[in-house]
């Protein structure tokens, strides 16, 4: 049961960071390491128990009559996925303490947004049920939102943020979709049970999954919906770093991972993963090779390697999802040293840019052995934890282990992964030689030398992936664990020697054709100038959204005319057209009834009903017939207390009150309205336009009659106020009124409260907004031959403006004391 209650601890940590923050300063990114760290430490320790087949579970009750409950679950997955939420986010937040400064603006802010996104990520990884998924999803989807936006005075981090948020979330209601449809097909609502009995034979699966998956790729930024990462990369590095290298970017890839055990085998899960995965990888290894900002590159690195992650996770073979968890880690560990030491750069140096930088590895070798440690792993060099899940992702795809029936599958994927993976090295050698090399044609920059605490997060992450790939026991430990869930394929396990075998050589034509890219890279520079511009995914995001513009005000000029009739017309309209065509259907082929004989409608119980009928249709006539607008206005008034007496006289005095006052109140508030518009009505629909408005009220109120005298007779159980009385002293009362009002109708009264309190703040509005003040001021009378008054003799006179005046008030020339007399106060 601790994992809720570490959720709890972010949003309370998170509520007391800007207070912290006002007091400490950037050091109070130090307090908000705890949560994370929490959860770190906490899923280390069960980490025994996880890999030895026993995950642990936790449900916490939240709607037991329904059946629904927040339920957690910490299996392998969940496991490597919270090492890099948790514990390269606390290592970011330390970082972040020595990054920011303390006059940095909305500080207090930016941290506690940090701590929520980082809970909001746990819940992601570790939820069972698909709907509290989907809440964490989209929390994460606003959060990273604020973040890329946290300096909303620039233009560029506003878009970006819009965008991100656009792409992201509306996504996310695609995969929201998903989610019911597979809930409702599979009968549960837990991932678990889905995955242990999926759904195989329904026709929706294939449409639940393909929505799911576009959610998926909207949040992992999988080509053409790549564009928005890149555009992110405008929020502080640290954010970058955390929610684009470790986090957030890993949600889709997590998504896909969870469900791949049950369903990687139903068409077209595999063929939509594989395709693009592998066109993504290639898009953004392609386009990391011309990006001269550092943090840029890095971006569309990690676009390649989105792609690379989100192919393992799907391709549904045990060596694919031993590879993706040490792809997996070894990405969260190199990614985030890159983009942590590309902060140090550009905090201690004021430029990211490669064209000029130079001699930084020579002023700074800690920084640089680093960083060249993590671009390594990134390009699949041994001994790191780079190479380990690389190899054991081509292992994946050699013919005796490859995915699917299709026979071109390996060739073409083993085709692609190379070609990705030599486009991967040439990217990383770029950055360590464009963050660090001595380039003789750029001058060199003066700047002080980092702090040891803020050179500390990028050594700590980048010594994980050496010590991970020297050791990989613990991670082959949770691949493992993970890849037991797939039934496809062999046992595979991640180690840094498996022999000579066709992998280590396709590693080493990587490696020595990455070379070659990277020593051409003049000539690369100069095809990819040569080369024709191809369509920008951005581009095409732009159309759509100013296609969205321009329909919706084609829409709102077509159908906001500014005419309540109209309005009102088509309303009435739909309900005839929907519900009132169904119910003139079933009338017609029997399968709605109407009572007849004894149980047929009863015209009152009392005479006084009749009389209050007679009233409520006589004013309701006149209202239509009356000219003047204050007569109409008192007669509707008299047709609602007639409804309410009608409440009375069944018993339902709480709803007549509540009407009565209601009535009341907009009696109050027209009557303030009225004073504004002319006495009478300015024009009547006349001919055709009048007798269709009769129509279609008449039409109307036919409907309404005949579909409440039709729902008498579809009762099929009793009413549940009949067990009311017998319930009356399980709830611990004597009032049974006050029962129905508080416990069993609570809602009801809530909403009636809610009804009551918006109508009186409606009419106090009113009257405060009419009770102007205003200020006169006495000019001398000149004619009178009286001085002028000093400076600051003026007379001040608060009146009210009259009823339809031009508010002026009295004269500001010889009419003050007219003003005065004439309804002022002085």
């Amino acid at each position: 049961m601790l994992l809720p209650f570490i959720l709890l601890l972010h949003a309370a940590v998170a509520a007391l960071l800007p207070r912290l923050v006002r007091a400490l300063g950037p050091r109070a990114f130090l307090v908000a390491a705890l949560p994370p760290a929490t959860a770190a430490i906490w899923a280390l320790v069960q980490a025994p128990d996880v890999v030895a087949g026993h995950p642990v579970t936790t449900s916490v009750p939240w709607v037991p009559g329904l059946g629904i409950g927040f339920d957690l679950l910490l299996d392998p997955l969940a496991l490597a996925m919270v090492v890099l939420v948790s514990g390269v986010g606390a290592v970011i937040f330390g970082y972040c303490a020595w990054y920011f400064h303390a006059e940095e603006r909305a500080l207090g802010r930016l941290a506690a947004l940090l701590v929520l996104f980082s809970g909001a990520m746990l819940g992601v990884v570790t939820t069972d049920n698909l709907f509290a998924l989907f809440v964490f999803w989209e929390l994460t989807s606003v959060t990273s939102f604020l973040l890329i936006g946290h300096d909303d005075r620039k233009e560029h981090a506003r878009r970006a943020a819009t965008q991100s948020l656009v792409v992201t979330a509306g996504f996310g209601l695609l995969m929201l979709i998903g989610f019911v449809l597979l809930g409702h097909i599979g009968g549960s609502y837990r991932i678990s049970v889905l995955l242990a009995d999926p759904p195989l034979a329904s026709p929706l699966l294939p449409v639940a999954l393909v929505l799911i998956l576009a959610g998926a790729f909207a949040k992992s930024a999988q080509a053409p919906l790549h564009f928005w990462l890149p555009g992110a990369m405008v929020a502080p590095t640290p954010v970058s770093a955390y929610l684009h290298a470790a986090a957030m970017v890993k949600g889709g890839v997590y998504l896909i991972a969870r469900l791949a055990p049950g369903f990687a085998d139903v068409d077209p899960w595999r063929a939509i993963v594989l395709t693009f995965g592998l066109v993504t990888m290639v898009i953004g290894g392609w386009r990391a090779l011309r990006q001269d900002d550092l943090k840029l590159l890095l971006a569309y690195g990690t676009v390649s390697q989105l792609g690379f992650l989100t192919l393992l996770a799907g391709a549904g073979t045990k060596t694919a999802a031993a590879a993706t968890i040490g792809v997996l880690l070894a990405h969260g560990f190199f990614k985030s040293t890159l983009f942590l030491t590309v902060g140090i750069i550009d905090h201690q140096t004021g430029t990211r840019s490669i064209s000029l930088l130079t001699g930084i590895g020579r002023r700074m070798p800690l920084l640089a052995g680093a960083a060249v440690l993590a671009a390594a792993s990134m390009a699949g060099v041994p001994p790191l934890l780079g190479f380990i899940g690389k190899e054991a992702a081509l292992e994946a795809f050699l013919p005796d282990r490859a995915p699917g029936t299709w026979p071109l599958t390996a060739p073409l994927m083993l085709t692609g992964l190379v070609i990705a993976s030599i486009l991967t090295f040439g990217y990383s050698a770029r950055f360590a030689w464009g963050a660090f090399a001595d380039k003789e044609t750029v001058s060199e920059r003066r700047f002080a030398a980092p702090a040891a605490a803020f050179v500390a997060a990028p050594l700590l992450t980048s010594a994980l992936g050496l010590l991970l790939g020297l050791y990989p026991v613990p991670v082959d430990a949770v691949a493992r664990g993970h890849a037991a869930l797939f039934a496809v394929g062999e046992p595979y396990h991640l180690a840094l020697w498996h022999g000579l075998t066709p992998t280590l050589g396709l590693t080493a034509l990587v490696i020595a054709a990455g070379v070659l890219l990277f020593l051409g890279r003049a000539l690369v520079t100069r095809v990819q100038n040569a080369m024709p511009r191809w369509l920008d995914a951005e581009v095409g995001y732009h159309f759509f959204l100013h296609a969205v513009y321009a329909a919706a005000l084609g829409v709102t000029r077509r159908t906001q005319s500014g005419s309540l009739p109209v309005y009102l017309g088509i309303i009435l309209a739909t309900l005839l057209a929907l519900p009132g065509s169904y119910l003139v259907a079933g009338l017609a082929d029997g399968g709605i009834s109407l009572p007849g004989g004894s149980d047929g409608p009863l015209l009152w119980n009392t005479p006084l009903e009749g009389l209050v009928a007679v009233v409520i249709s006589v004013t309701a006539i006149a209202t239509i017939r009356e000219h003047r607008r204050f007569g109409a206005l008192i007669l509707i008034s008299a047709t609602g207390f007639g409804i309410a007496g009608l409440f009375v006289l069944y018993g339902a005095p709480d709803l007549a009150l509540t009407l009565v006052l209601v009535e009341t109140l907009t009696t109050i508030i027209l009557v303030f309205v009225l004073r504004r518009l002319p006495p009478t009505f300015g024009t009547r629909p006349n001919g055709w336009g009048k007798r269709l408005t009769v129509l279609l009220c008449a039409a109307a109120g036919t409907f309404i009659a005949v579909a409440l005298w039709a729902m008498t007779a579809a009762r099929t159980d009793a009413p549940i106020s009949r067990g009311y009385a017998r319930h009356a002293a399980e709830a611990g009362g004597d009032n049974l009124v006050n029962l129905i009002l508080a416990d069993f109708r609570a809602l009801d009264t809530f909403g009636e409260i809610v009804v009551l309190a918006t109508a009186a703040i409606a009419v106090a509005s009113l009257v405060l907004l009419n009770r102007r003040a205003r200020v006169v001021v006495e000019e001398p009378e000149e004619e009178n031959g009286e001085d002028a008054p000093a400076a600051g003799e003026n007379s001040v006179a608060a009146t009210a403006p009259e009823p339809g005046g031009s508010g002026s008030g009295g004269s500001a020339s010889g009419g003050s004391a007219d003003g005065a007399t004439n309804g002022g106060t002085p």
